[in-house]
């Protein structure tokens, strides 16, 4: 287990200066990573391609509760950070607690922002943020049939 790809929102503004120094693209993406499945795969791919390195702004606990309710999450975030930094797209995972990754991103400053198609760039609440330093929003393409919640929901039905 690569435990380096995990950092702290204190690490990360010294891990982006160093990334900056070479000349990578960073890309960020969040998201709640609950349940992996095929479609979070895909899409992180996705978002990787984008660029050199790629960060994933993960959802806390307390964090996904708010979004998704109080039977969620169903995998605690520690255990979420750990299957995501076991995949290859995926170069550093760091957890925050808000509501939106706005936070994360004034200290990281992607180039990229990348969000699913179940998201249009004008209802992204931290579109401002990253349109005010000069970064791009890219909206990847939304693979039906693929949620943590359809899971939940196919699995309560057995």
């Amino acid at each position: 287990m690569n435990y380096k790809k995990i950092i702290s929102a204190e690490e990360i503004e010294n891990l982006i200066a160093n990334l900056r120094k070479p000349g990578k693209k960073i890309v960020f993406t969040n998201g709640c990573f609950d349940i992996l499945h095929v479609g979070h795969i895909r899409y992180l791919k996705e978002a990787k391609s984008f660029g050199d390195i790629l960060i994933v702004g993960l959802n806390s606990d307390s964090s996904v509760k708010k979004l998704k309710g109080p039977s969620r999450p169903i995998n605690g975030e520690n255990d979420r950070a750990e299957v995501l930094a076991s995949l290859e797209s995926v170069d550093y995972i760091t957890i925050f607690n808000d509501d939106t990754p706005s936070e994360t991103i004034e200290k990281v400053k992607p180039d990229i922002h990348a969000k699913g198609g179940d998201y249009l760039p004008e209802d992204l609440p931290e579109r401002n943020v990253v349109e005010k330093y000069g970064g791009k929003v890219k909206i990847i393409k939304f693979h039906d049939g693929f949620s943590t919640t359809g899971i939940i929901n196919k699995m309560n039905k057995y």
